[in-house]
């Protein structure tokens, strides 16, 4: 399967995970407002694995999609290549905190499914022995008007900076 076709498949998955996971939020977290408030879409920009191996893939090609609510939090689909080389998948929740004011620093955490870890490289994170494995990614954001710079931090092993920008705000249309 080529690069496009699992780009399409990746997108109809976001998709369906984007309008059936509300109904299901709404049970087991009946006091959050679930309602997409703004989408946001990042790729990342570089990427530095603090043990450096020969093997180490530092191009990530993130493409990264997200739905948020007005109280910070959200739920996103990422597609990019692991640290070595490998399609991979994070699917994920997670919440956004103000860092003072005016509110342009953040903070948030994700957590998630990670997936494409495989073959010799499948022990390289931890709890992958179904070929999917938890994942936290505590993430550092800047943010101005519609645009945001993001430092993403990957377990133990890199660090990646992103951007990106927010699409379709309640309000400003």
């Amino acid at each position: 399967m080529n690069r496009r076709s699992r780009l399409v498949r990746a997108t109809l998955l976001l998709a369906t995970l984007m309008f059936t996971a509300p109904a299901l939020a709404d049970d087991w977290f009946p006091s959050v407002d679930w309602s997409v408030d703004h989408w946001r879409f990042q790729t990342s920009l570089y990427t530095k694995h603090f043990d450096p191996d020969p093997e180490h893939d530092n191009t990530q090609g993130l493409i990264n999609f997200e739905a948020w609510n007005k109280d910070g939090y959200h739920a996103g689909f990422a597609w990019f290549d692991n640290s070595f080389g490998q399609d991979s998948q994070y699917l994920y929740v997670g919440k956004a905190w103000e860092l003072g004011k005016p509110d342009h620093f953040y903070w948030r955490v994700t957590a998630g499914l990670l997936h494409g870890y495989k073959d010799e490289y499948e022990d390289k994170i931890p709890l992958n022995s179904l070929g999917v494995a938890p994942a936290i990614v505590p993430t550092l954001g800047y943010r101005y008007k519609r645009v945001f710079a993001e430092y993403q931090q990957l377990g133990l092993a890199a660090g990646m900076l992103t951007a990106g920008f927010t699409f379709g705000v309640k309000g400003s249309e």
